[in-house]
Parts: C-alpha cells; structure tokens; sequence
C-alpha cells in the first residue's frame, strides 16, 4: 500500500466505526471495531473503498468483529466477454435456434393433429420461451440494481435446436463485489421468481391450446413411431396447468405442443436454478442460510436428486464446476438474514419440488 493511501484509509474507517484496535500487516490494513448496528456502515464502507480500489471484509474472531483491508486489483473479463457485440451476438443465435427448433417441432405436431402454421407458432414458441428467460435475467438486474450493484447484460447460451433443446438459459455476471448475506439472497431469488411467473403464464396458455387423442390411437401412433413416448418427467405445477382443462385424466395421450415445451423448459430451468448447489441461484441462496460447510453438503445432496430424477449430466457437470469454485463468499459473513428471508428460502424449497421434473409414477391424480 502507499503510505498516503493508508491514511486515507485510517481516516475513513475512523470516521465510520468505532475502532477499538489497529494493526497494520505487509498486505492489508485490521480494525477491530466495537459497533453493535455494522451491518449498514460496513456497507458503505465497501461501497467507498471499491470506488478507491480497495476491497474490505468482516470477520469474527474470538468474538470479536474486525475489518480487513486490502488493495483490489479488478479481475479482468474474457476479452470475448468484455465485448459489448458479444450479448447481442448470443441473443441473435438463441433466436435464431429457438425459431428453427419451433418450426420443426410444430411440423412434427401437425403430421399428427394441426396445431397451426409452423412459422407463426414458432414465433410464438421463441416469445414464449424467451420471455421466461429474460424475465428470469430481469429479475435478477433489477435486484441488482436495487441494491446498487452493477451487471452485464444477459449472455443467452445456444443450445441443441431439433435434438435437444434450443437454448440452456442464460447468465448476467456481476460487475461490483457482493457486500453481504442479504444481497447475495435477494438477487439470487429475483430471478427464479420473476422467471416463473411467466413459465406458469405460458404454461396455462399451452395447457389451454394443447391437443389430447385418445389412447387407443395413441398406441397405434407409438407403434407406427410417429408419436414418440415423453420420458422427461412433468412438473407439479404442469399437471395442475393441464388439470384445470380437464386434460391429462386417464385416457387421454397429451400432444407436447412448442408451447408446452417452452414451459417445461422453464421449469426444469427454474427447479435447476432454486437447488442448493454450486453458484446456482438455490445455491446462492443455501450459502447465505447454511453457511459454507452445510452449502457443500447441500451440493452433494443436489447432485443425488438429479441422479435419482436421471439427469446425470447435470449433476456431473454440477460436480465439476462446483469442485473449482464451490461458493460465492460475501463480504460481510457475519450479519445474518433476516427472519423474512429465511421463511422466504422455505417457499422456495417448495417451488422448487412443484417445477421438479418427476416421473409419471410420482404425479398424483388431479382430477377424479
């Protein structure tokens, strides 16, 4: 540190805590502080130093708070990251893969029952499927924002049109630090909520529009291979979507529409997002309750329920990431969340049950 900048420091932490004991390290500047009310004062102690350059963080030791200074030396982003061309690229591909994965599988639907026009539903599957997705990212920026913290804009990743799956979602990456518990949980939580209001909006819709056959010329379909079996699991909250229509009762074989699709799609993206793994949005939230050791716990366990749902590649993908960066660590470790929020993490557990992808044999029977 340079001797100037220092003082700086020393003056400003003066000046907003009541500083009991100081040390000075090689590296880093410690204050033992005495305020019972830190919560609010560390934050904006954070915010002024990240505008100076230098990083701070709260500890406890022996009972006792101290404040840890630092220089902060900015990661630098991936050049094809820092691009502002590189959001609108990706953006303009996901379209791109939604529309031609919309119009094939509208093709597909009409071959067995005409649903409509193959472009202009797939031009409805891509605002269908998009919005979920960018209400999801929305939420996430406005909590950001609300909380003064800075983020790119959303980077859409490309996924398997026809095959698989058009898009695998997207991510906004944070352009600030994360000051404490309560901020990490609160734009951790925008974003699966604002993303799944839309998904049970698109779901209803779909739900409405969707064709049933009987199945006895189901069984003939399946056999001539022109109807293929759905193995991927359905949500709660699907079925009840379909219940209020009085479809999907015994009987009756559902016609996946692109319009369903895109709703399930939204689901599964939100039941991956609320599990309390990694640095999923779940896992954000999970490490701002549990804490560091219950966080990894609680990765393993989320990666046994993918494995029993059959969703190995996440779950293999979530071992992978997750044994390179388990967490996000605030600054601020030491203030707890509030009562409020934590009731609000076991509503989450239960949305994340109702959008899980279970199997057949685990949906109970809406209608009689």
């Amino acid at each position: 540190m340079e001797e100037h900048s220092q003082e700086d420091i020393i003056s400003l932490v003066n000046s907003i805590f009541e500083v009991s004991d100081f040390t000075k390290a090689e590296f880093s500047l410690e204050f033992r502080i005495e305020d019972l009310e830190f919560k609010s004062k560390f934050e904006d102690l954070a915010r002024k130093l990240e505008n100076m350059s230098f990083v701070c963080k709260l500890e406890e030791m022996n009972g006792a708070k101290y404040i840890i200074i630092q220089k902060f030396t900015p990661k630098k982003q991936r050049s094809w990251l820092s691009t502002a061309w590189t959001p609108r690229i990706l953006f303009a591909v996901v379209i791109s893969f939604v529309m031609v994965d919309g119009y094939y599988r509208t093709s597909g639907t009409n071959s067995i029952v005409e649903i409509g026009d193959p472009l202009e539903m797939a031009a409805v599957y891509t605002l269908a499927l998009l919005g979920i997705l960018g209400t999801h990212e929305l939420g996430h920026i406005i909590a950001a924002k609300a909380h003064k913290l800075k983020t790119t804009w959303p980077y859409f990743i490309p996924g398997l049109p026809i095959i698989g799956i058009p898009t695998f979602g997207a991510f906004i990456q944070s352009k600030g630090l994360t000051i404490n518990r309560e901020i990490l949980f609160d734009v951790a939580i925008a974003g699966p909520i604002a993303g799944l209001v839309i998904t049970i909006i698109v779901s209803i819709y779909g739900a409405y529009t969707v064709p049933v056959i009987d199945q006895a010329i189901a069984a003939e379909l399946f056999a001539e291979s022109k109807l293929i079996e759905w193995d991927m699991g359905q949500p709660l909250l699907m079925s009840a979507s379909l219940a209020m229509f009085g479809k999907g009762v015994a009987g009756q074989e559902i016609i996946m529409t692109p319009i369903m699709f895109a709703s399930w799609i939204g689901f599964l993206i939100t039941f991956l997002n609320l599990l309390p793994a990694w640095q999923l949005d779940g896992g954000h939230m999970a490490r701002t309750l549990l804490g560091t050791k219950m966080h990894r716990y609680a990765t393993y366990g989320s990666m046994a329920i993918l494995v029993l749902l059959n969703y190995w590649l996440m779950a293999i993908l979530i071992f992978v990431m997750s044994s390179k960066n388990p967490s996000a660590n605030p600054l601020d470790d030491v203030s707890p969340l509030t009562k409020n929020r934590k009731l609000a993490y076991v509503g989450i557990i239960v949305l994340a049950i109702l959008c899980a992808p279970l199997p057949s044999n685990f949906l109970p029977n809406f209608l009689p």
